[in-house]
Formats: structure tokens, sequence, C-alpha cells
């Protein structure tokens, strides 16, 4: 066997950077994909090019590696994510050619590690090979790959602390050190006896999550080869099937038993069960259905279509299949809970689940460094969830009557960005939410109509404005406004921030917010960034959504704190004040404007690099800087763009925008005392989530 230097950069007792993962199972069962999938997302967040490598699949293997592509937007080859089978492997054994076995698969890696800025490497659960070896084969690869080695045991295999011991002790005897153990499935019991570490290897324990080995909609539909008839909703069919239920009773009887998120198994003559259900979803009273499978030979009646067609705002999902009840219900019984790219929903609450649980910074302590300044748009916004979820804060989200606002919530929640309170009638909300396939267990919902806090917020708010002429019968109204109740949240410490918008105006956001809590200290103007994230770089663009047209002291303002909205994202400031002349080659009122603007900004901010005025060419493109401004320390290297005015900044964000593809994250309001953030009326479920995370970061 080739056996190099055991991954000599990561010795016991050593803390030194790392460039692979192995994840090593202890064996089948153990969570080994969870896992792979959760360090998927950390990396991804570090690196631009990161490699999946599957040294050898399983027979049965558990994730197909063109999934593992697409659920992250690699950039790579299938070919590229895996050496041999095991049936190859199992051949070399036999033969005494285990040298060919381990020349091949450090060949292959070897080559991903030329290409790729990080390989993850996921082994395998066959036991037979093992035995072939006569030594732990996942070990003896990831020694031969010098890679780190993260272990993942699942809880009933380990009957004590002992069984962690023995593991880690095993690697060590190797000459080796763990980077962590991983045990998945653990009881509330384990996870109280079960140190953080052992010498000196954390020990991250994972307590089982019901939904993830729940069968979705689509997984039965497969199963069963059942037809889709009505209800191609997305998120219905990603819809985690609670019970699968056979419906052989009466109506009547048959609604007590209806529970959300059922899977109902009828024969297509049982137009009364067809109808109660659809009845039933028009219900608080009742449960609302997954999805329907009708089975047998008959037809469903045509009528009953015509009523399930003409109800658009209850997206059930039925399919048609000539099986028989009985044969439809074994098959639905089997079916297996899948992972897919189409799987959107279980990623977002694996991913969720890994993070509450895994520790990603001291994950990350470990990861090499990378040495450029290249991010890239799914760098960006993983740093920006990853922060959030750490922060923990709460963010209300007033417009629980919107479906986006609805479905943003629950991804939101179900990868822990951030702990989500929507406002209205708890039953109502969930009722809706239930009738889309949204999942909103894990969503606080507080009834903006409660009397207690409509006067608890209303004396407040008299309090603040009683010098502007407000009655507390005035503000008794007031606070039965949404946005001012949910900004009032903010103001009272039931959150800590707000996003709105998707609704309502700008000014129906901002107005509550510049009432209740107003502006920063020696902060004068609100005003609004834009993240614009292109292929390699993020640059910040502000304003271009608030203030239409700033003097020199509020355009001096906006470029001060739009340099700190840059530093809380990690992003270093370069400032470029923008006209359209760059230096001394201009003049005019405007150009004027920028000029005093600039030498304002300079005396706030001394230690920033500021310039202008600056042509945007100038202010980006390091070859025109050179003949433009050749002594500047701004020009060449901006990456936040201070535009004079709203008329520009829109234009041009919406110009880059389109014109090359980038994605554009905002507005981001910056000068308000407390976090709160505006949406367009045209956003996206995404901009939602990724507001979030940013109001979520601007509240820390």
């Amino acid at each position: 066997m080739i056996l190099e230097e055991p991954y000599a950069d990561f010795k016991r007792g050593d803390r030194v950077e790392i460039e692979s993962i192995f994840v090593s199972p202890a064996k089948e069962g153990s969570g080994s994909l969870f896992v792979t999938l959760g360090l998927m997302n950390i990396l991804k967040s570090r690196y631009k090019r990161v490699a999946f490598y599957k040294p050898i699949l399983d027979r049965d293997s558990d994730i197909d590696p063109q999934t593992v592509i697409s659920l992250f937007n690699l950039s790579q080859r299938v070919d590229e994510c895996y050496s041999m089978s095991v049936e190859e492997v199992e051949h070399l054994l036999a033969s005494a050619d285990e040298e060919i076995l381990y020349e091949k698969l450090i060949s292959d890696f070897e080559k991903l590690k030329a290409s790729y800025d990080f390989v993850l490497c996921m082994g395998f659960t066959d036991t037979h090979l093992t035995e072939l070896a006569q030594k732990d084969i996942n070990i003896a690869v990831a020694m031969n790959l010098s890679s780190a080695i993260v272990g993942v045991m699942r809880a009933d295999d380990v009957s004590s602390i002992d069984e962690a011991e023995i593991w880690i002790h095993s690697i060590q005897d190797e000459g080796l050190k763990p980077l962590a153990l991983i045990i998945n499935r653990v009881s509330d019991k384990l996870i109280a006896i079960t140190p953080d570490e052992i010498e000196d290897v954390p020990i991250f324990k994972i307590p089982y999550n019901q939904d993830l080995d729940r069968a979705t909609v689509m997984d039965i539909l497969e199963a069963t080869g059942a037809t889709l008839l009505h209800g191609d909703d997305t998120l219905k069919l990603q819809q985690s099937v609670t019970a699968i239920k056979v419906a052989a009773m009466r109506a009547e009887h048959f609604l007590e038993h209806l529970e959300d998120g059922n899977l109902i198994i009828t024969p297509a003559d049982r137009s009364d069960i067809l109808i109660a259900i659809l009845s039933a979803a028009y219900s608080a009273e009742f449960g609302t259905v997954s999805a329907m499978i009708v089975g047998g030979d008959m037809p469903i009646a045509e009528s009953v279509m015509k009523l399930y067609h003409s109800s658009k705002d209850v997206p059930i999902v039925i399919a048609r299949s000539e099986d028989d009840t009985m044969n439809l219900a074994q098959k639905a019984f089997l079916a297996e809970a899948k992972l897919t790219p189409l799987h959107t929903k279980k990623l977002d609450l694996l991913l969720g689940h890994f993070r509450r649980y895994v520790d990603s910074q001291r994950i990350e302590s470990y990861l090499h460094t990378q040495m450029s300044d290249i991010i890239t748009p799914t760098m960006f916004l993983h740093q920006i969830f990853t922060k959030s979820s750490r922060l923990k804060k709460r963010i209300v989200l007033p417009e629980s009557n919107d479906k986006r606002v609805l479905e943003a919530a629950e991804k939101i929640s179900k990868r822990g960005i951030a702990d989500i309170i929507l406002l209205g009638k708890k039953d109502k909300i969930y009722h809706r939410a239930s009738a889309f396939g949204i999942d909103l267990s894990d969503v606080e919902i507080i009834d903006n109509e409660e009397p207690k806090l409509i006067e608890q917020f209303a004396k407040k708010f008299y309090e603040i404005r009683k010098g502007k002429g407000v009655s507390l019968d005035d503000a008794q109204d007031i606070m039965r406004n949404i946005s001012y109740f949910a900004t009032m949240m903010v103001e009272e410490g039931l959150a800590d921030g707000m996003v709105s918008g998707a609704t309502h105006t700008t000014a129906e956001t901002v107005r509550p917010a510049l009432q209740i809590f107003g502006t920063q200290e020696g902060v004068k103007t609100v005003s609004s960034v834009f993240f614009i994230c292109l292929e390699t770089r993020v640059l910040v663009y502000g304003d271009c959504a608030i203030v239409v047209d700033p003097d020199y002291k509020q355009l001096a303002e906006i470029a001060i704190i739009s340099a700190k909205t840059a530093q809380a994202f990690g992003i270093e400031p370069i400032v470029a004040l923008l006209s359209y002349s760059s230096g001394s080659s201009g003049k005019g009122v405007e150009v004027e404007k920028v000029k005093k603007a600039t030498e304002l900004a300079k005396k706030m901010m001394p230690n920033i690099p500021i310039e202008g005025p600056l042509q945007y060419d100038a202010a980006i493109d390091p070859e025109v800087a050179k003949i433009k401004m050749p002594k500047s320390k701004v020009a060449g290297k901006a990456n936040v763009f201070i535009f004079p005015d709203l008329n520009t900044g829109n234009n041009t964000y919406k110009a880059v925008q389109r014109s090359t593809g980038a994605i554009a994250i905002g507005p981001v309001l910056q000068g308000l005392k407390k976090a709160v953030n505006d949406l367009s009326r045209g956003c996206s479920v995404d901009d939602i989530v990724s507001t979030v995370a940013i109001t979520a970061i601007q509240a820390e």
C-alpha cells in the first residue's frame, strides 16, 4: 500500500490550516451525507472553487454526485467526483493489488487539489471492504489523501462515551489527529453527559430531526407511479408528509381524523371524500392535506375536478393511479425520503439543523486562508447567512398576508438565519400557510390587535410624539397600523429588527421608524446602499433609493455611513465620490458639490481612503486610473461608490445589474437608530431572506 506521510500538516497537537476534509462514517446509517452537506455549506462561504470527491461509490449510494454539484452549484464534472466503484475496489483487494487502488485514488485527488481551492471527500459504508482490506479502509484512504478526518457516528451506535474515545484513539494510533467527531440522533440525556471535546477533538452532538426522515409528496408520487392531475405548486410537492391515511369511512367521520400534512389515498369514485377535503381546506377548523392519490380504474367525476380547478387559493395536489387502494398504500408506505436538487425545502432544513449544533467557527479556524480578494455572490450570501445565524436575532415581518413573506419565513427559520415573528391571527396564518405547503411551526406569531400591546405601544408613542401634537387617542389609532405596531416592537425590545415593503411603500416603512426612534447619533439623513455582487467581487452603491438630490453635507454623510455599512459586512471600504469628471478636469455646480463633499468626508473619517470627484471608469478600472488619476490611492481600486444624486445612482445600479447579470441586494437602509429595512414590492422570496439576514447583522 502507498502510504504517504499522514497529512503531515495536521499532526497531533498542531493547529495548522488544512485543504481537504474526509468525512468518515462509523457504519451505514451514521449520517455522513447530512454531515457532508453541512460542511459543504461552510466551505462555500470561504472558497470560490470547492470540489466534492467520493473516492469509492457505494453499491446503493445515498447520494448522486450530480446532486451535490447541483445543490451547491459546483464547477466540476460528475466524472471528477469519484474514482472507482465498490466492485472495482473489491476486485483489486481480492487480487492483492492494493497499491494500484491507492495510486488511482491519489492521482485523481491530486488533480482536484490542483484545480480547486478545497476538496471535501465523503467516505463509504460498505463493511465488506474493511473485511477484505483487514483495516478501516476509510481511514486508510484519508491517510493516503493526506486529508483531515471528520468522524460520523449515530447515537444508537454509541453505547457509552467510551465509544467516542475508542474512535478518536484509533485515529490517533495511526499518527493522525481528527478534526472533529459528529454524533447524530443524540438524545437529550446523551447530550447532557457527552463532553464537548475529548483530547482537544471537538464533539458535536446533533439531535434527531424527524422531518429530515419524512418522505415528501414528490417522493411518494414517484414511489407509487401516480400521475399528477392538479396542483403542481412546488411548495406542496416538497411538503413533508406527516402521515399516510386511507379514506375508507364516510366523509363526516373521516374529517375528524384529518390533520395538516396528511397524504390521503382514496378510490376515484369517493366524490364525497374529495369534496370534504376541499371544503376542509377552506376552514381553519380542519387540517389541510398535503396531497391526495386517487386509485382504481373508475374516472373522477368531472364536476368534482371543476371544483378543484376553480379553487386556485387552495393548491391541493391530486394524483391519479390505476392501482387499487391497497397496492397504493403499500407503495406509499415504502417511499424513501430523498434529497435531490428539487428538494430545496429539505436542504434548508438540513443546513439549518447542522448550523445550530456544529460550531462552524471552530471548523473554519482550521481551514486554509484563501490568498485572494475573490468573493463570489454565493460566497457573500453564505457569509451573510452564516453571520446572521450566529447572532440569533428576532426579526419581525408584518406582512403575513403575502405568500412570499410566509415562504421566506419558513426558509429563514429552517436554515436558522434568524428567529422570525409574524403579525396577525395565529389560526388564520397557520391555515393559510398550510394551504400552500408552508411549515411555520418554528415561527412565532403575535396578534397585532392584542389590546394589552396596543395600550402599551400607544402610551410609548404618545410620550415620544406628544410634543408634535399627538394625543393618546391618536396614538391608539396609529398603533392599529401594522407598520407602526411592528416598528414599536423593535423600539420596545420585542424584536431586534423589522423588514417590510412587500405590500407597503417605502414611506410606510421608513416614516414610523423616523417618528419612533429616529436616526443614529450624529446622522441627519437616512440613506441606502445596494450590494452589487459581480462574478468575483462585491461593490457597495449609495444612495440609489432614498435621497433624491443630496447637498454636499448629505453626500459626505452618505459616503461615511456607506463606508461603515461596508465594514459591517466584511468589506474594507475604498470610497469613490462620483461625478462626470475626475480630479480637477471639469467644472460646474455638480462637480463642486462632489469636491466639497469629498473634503468634508475626509475630515469626518480620515482613516478611510476617500477620493472625489471621480468618473466611474477611473474609480473601478486600474488601467483607466493609471491614465486619468495616476497618483490616486482610490482610483482603480474603489469598492464603495457614492453617486451624486438618486437619478444617477438608481439608473446605474439597474444598468449594471441588467447588463452584467450581477445580483443586487438591497436597498439596505442606513442611518436609522435601529434595524429597519425596506423591500421592493416586486421582491422575490430570496430577496426577503437576504434582507432579513442583513437586518439581523445591522441589529448586532
